[in-house]
């Protein structure tokens, strides 16, 4: 059974998901792809797993890196999880590229390229958002590129974590 809950954020309010096994969604209301893997027939409820990600999200909005990460269970192909994988190890608080990402997973896999393009999508489709942080993904250039939250959301949390960092 999977059960939701809200949580209001700095930056708007966000809706969580989680099943038995963990946190299966975490998206700004409103976001592109809004609830796109949420299970319909969700409850509102707590559990948990809810409460581990609102703890996480308590603790990262209050400008510090949390020290735990919520169980995750998040639904996607193997590729979107090898690329979520590799989100899971962008340091808090430092960026990322698609091209990065593409060519480290290229890499793990054996081949000689793969396509950036390709790895924007599985990040793009991230539905865990923050936890797996794809907001920290950014253009060749170092521009804010492609976050489905908002250019703007993406902006502000880099922002924060940075501002942290600094601390």
């Amino acid at each position: 059974m999977t059960c939701t809950c809200r949580y209001s954020s700095p930056l708007g309010e966000i809706l969580l998901a989680a099943d038995e096994t963990g946190l299966t969604g975490l998206w700004f209301m409103g976001a592109k792809y809004f609830a796109a893997t949420l299970d319909p027939h969700a409850a509102e409820g707590d559990t948990p797993v809810l409460a581990a990600a609102r703890r996480w999200l308590d603790v990262y909005f209050r400008g510090e890196q949390p020290d735990f990460t919520p169980p995750l269970h998040p639904a996607g192909s193997p590729f979107r999880h090898a690329v979520w994988q590799i989100l899971l190890a962008v340091p808090y608080g430092q960026t990322t590229t698609y091209g990065q990402i593409a060519a480290q997973l290229a890499r793990q896999r054996g081949l000689a390229h793969l396509s950036a393009q390709a790895v924007g999508g599985a990040v793009g489709h991230n539905p865990v958002s923050l936890v797996i942080p794809c907001h920290r993904v950014v253009g060749a250039d170092g521009s804010l590129t492609g976050y489905a939250g908002s250019l703007e959301k993406k902006r502000r949390l880099l922002d924060l974590e940075q501002r942290a960092a600094l601390k």
